[in-house]
């Protein structure tokens, strides 16, 4: 059973808490490690799958084939899964797929966030104490690990300790409280004194959170915990910005902090999109440096390693998993959604004498001017011939278009996002087979993997 007592934890941020992040703040030192918060109704809509290429367990969208969550053994007895949600109905669901493969479940009532409010989860959960006190209940009562809230303090201690007592009542293991109000943001000072009030009164492990501004190294931490009272902290932005702040023997540079963190992301098949947004969020002002500029033209996971000279490690890596069939983003297809989709089948998309290739379409390596459908289109022009049509087909949040050009046919077999993208993809397969752009070229713009 996890405890909560004397820890220094990892506090879960929105495209941050992803596996890679939480494995280094583990590496580091960290003692807890919180996921991203994932909402109720998103997670229900995916199918737990074992990855036995990364040694992983995968929860997986069944609409687009995307990971919701990913975890693994190294982090099992020290992840924390926290949920946004506002139904304790689905609360229990989730929580039910996942309580053999995390050590605790946490609630959001502390997500100021336009999104959360409006959903009524994250902290308007606080003004519903009735629905907070029954989900959290229904958790304690049905789950076999601990549960836990996040959330945020009210104008006063008196209120604050109001609201917190009905909460510990559900039979909750820990609580951890940011020390800012509901309308108060990272530049507004921490109330330290309102936690510590709480921290004194409460039998349960208090978290405390909101101190990154004053956190600039281990001993910070510490301090920190003594003026709060509590039993443990938890760490977000100080975090996000250099996760080595875990670390008891000191910082480390942040060009290791990055160069650890890729390793994790590619050995762990991460998304370039999320890869690249963690990145962003330690070179902060240094983004506008000629390398973070270069930086941000990256759209893949290859581009960005080799900023950091991990080019070949990633090549090879992704080479060795393509070849092992791991199924990743590269590899979705409708074919393997579940349930079958109501909005077409994929037998009515009929690619007999198309001509097919797999290429995936990457926005940021192209400008208005160079397309692919732009390129294609002055190529006509220039040629005489008429120009392409498309014929775009949609499953579930998957679509592939295929193209009928100066009598021949095309299409990607990589199913895209949206209808531009996948129009885009068939492009490039009609452009390569013209011989109007190389496979080097298709390998550089990341749009196949060799």
């Amino acid at each position: 059973m996890l405890s909560y007592e004397n820890k220094v934890i990892l506090a879960p941020m929105v495209r941050i808490g992803t596996l890679p992040m939480r494995l280094l703040a583990l590496r580091y030192g960290a003692d807890i490690v919180y996921s991203e918060e994932l909402i109720d109704w998103k997670f229900l809509r995916s199918k737990r799958r074992y990855n036995d290429i990364l040694n992983t367990t995968d929860f997986v969208d069944q609409t687009d084939g995307t990971i919701i969550f990913r975890t693994c053994s190294e982090e099992k007895n020290k992840v924390v899964l926290q949920l946004g949600t506002c139904s304790a109905e689905r609360a229990l669901k989730v929580a039910k797929l996942v309580e053999n493969d995390v050590a605790a479940i946490d609630i959001n009532m502390g997500c100021p966030k336009e999104f959360s409010i409006k959903g009524g989860m994250g902290v308007a959960l606080l003004q519903d104490l009735d629905k907070a006190c029954c989900i959290l209940k229904t958790l304690v009562d049905n789950l076999s690990i601990p549960v836990t809230c996040k959330i945020r303090i009210f104008e006063t201690p008196e209120k604050t300790y109001e609201v917190v007592k009905k909460l510990v009542s559900t039979g909750i293991k820990a609580i951890a409280i940011h020390g800012r109000t509901r309308d108060e943001r990272p530049q507004h000072a921490v109330h330290t004194d309102i936690i510590r009030y709480i921290a004194e009164r409460i039998s349960i492990p208090v978290i405390a959170n909101g101190g990154s501004k004053e956190i600039e190294k281990y001993n910070d931490i510490l301090k920190f915990k003594e003026i709060t009272g509590c039993k443990s902290v938890m760490l977000a932005r100080a975090a996000e910005w250099n996760c080595s702040i875990f670390r008891k023997d000191g910082m480390l540079p942040m060009d290791t902090v990055i160069t650890d963190y890729l390793k994790l992301s590619v050995d762990y098949d991460n998304s370039p999109s999320n890869t690249k947004y963690c990145i962003q969020n330690i070179l902060r002002e240094l983004q506008e440096t000629p390398r973070g500029r270069k930086f941000l033209e990256c759209q893949t996971l290859e581009q960005i390693c080799a900023l950091w000279d991990l080019d070949k490690y990633c090549q090879e890596k992704q080479s060795l998993y393509q070849k092992m069939g791991i199924q990743g983003r590269w590899q979705v297809h409708p074919d393997e959604l579940e349930p079958p989709s109501k909005k077409a089948k994929i037998e009515e998309i009929n690619l007999e004498d198309v001509i097919q290739m797999k290429v995936c379409f990457v926005r940021a390596n192209f400008n208005d001017l160079n397309l692919p459908k732009s390129q294609l289109h002055a190529w006509a022009g220039k040629n005489g011939i008429k120009l392409p049509l498309y014929q775009t087909h949609q499953v579930e949040k998957l679509f592939c278009s295929v193209l009928t050009f100066n009598g021949k046919k095309y299409t990607s077999t990589f199913w895209e996002k949206n209808k531009k993208f996948a129009e885009q993809g068939a492009a490039l397969v009609a452009l390569f087979h013209l011989k109007l752009i190389t496979e080097e070229d298709l390998v550089k713009l990341g749009s196949i993997i060799k």
